[in-house]
């Protein structure tokens, strides 16, 4: 038996992030933070009319840079327009409690619940792989999707543009 509610789910694909892809990724990362973080950030900051243009330069460093040449970076893309962004690399954490972070993962809140998410933290972590990452508190959203893939809250938390997050960890499997 067929589900309508599946039908009606836009597809898309994973694939490696490009150069070419550092605007649009831009404009991903602001949305999204303006979708999850209006409330918790301040709006001078999420209204800011640099902010698609500093995250344009962030991207093109974390694509070009020899620096970050380790690191793993992925969009997804629906209908020729990227709706995801994911990055995790080798942690440069002093106390660096897992061998690799995700650094980011972020979809419009308009493909949440459809394998987006997903699609993004396989391409860039393999399957078990040992991780951290840091996630906003509260965001009961993201933090569910973390633990169904095997992230545990392990008590470290900080506060950063105004936001508190919480270190999640994945041991090896």
């Amino acid at each position: 038996m067929h589900d309508p509610a599946a039908l009606s789910r836009p597809s898309f694909t994973v694939r490696a992030a490009r150069i070419t892809d550092a605007l649009p990724m831009a404009r991903v990362h602001v949305e999204s933070w303006r979708e999850t973080y209006r409330g918790l950030m301040t709006d001078e900051l999420l209204d800011d009319p640099e902010f698609v243009d500093h995250r344009e330069r962030f991207w093109r460093g974390a694509l070009t840079d020899a620096r970050y040449a380790a690191n793993r970076v992925a969009v997804a893309v629906h209908d020729d327009a990227i709706v995801g962004i994911a990055m995790a690399g080798p942690s440069t954490e002093p106390d660096a409690a897992a061998g690799w972070h995700l650094h980011v993962l972020y979809v419009l809140a308009s493909h949440h619940g459809i394998g987006v998410g997903e699609g993004l933290l396989d391409a860039v972590l393999d399957a078990g792989q040992e991780s951290s990452l840091w996630v906003a508190d509260p965001n009961p959203r993201a933090q569910a999707f973390y633990r169904r893939h095997g992230f545990v809250a392990e008590g470290a938390s900080r506060a950063g543009s105004g936001v508190r997050e919480i270190r999640m960890l994945r041991s090896p499997t």
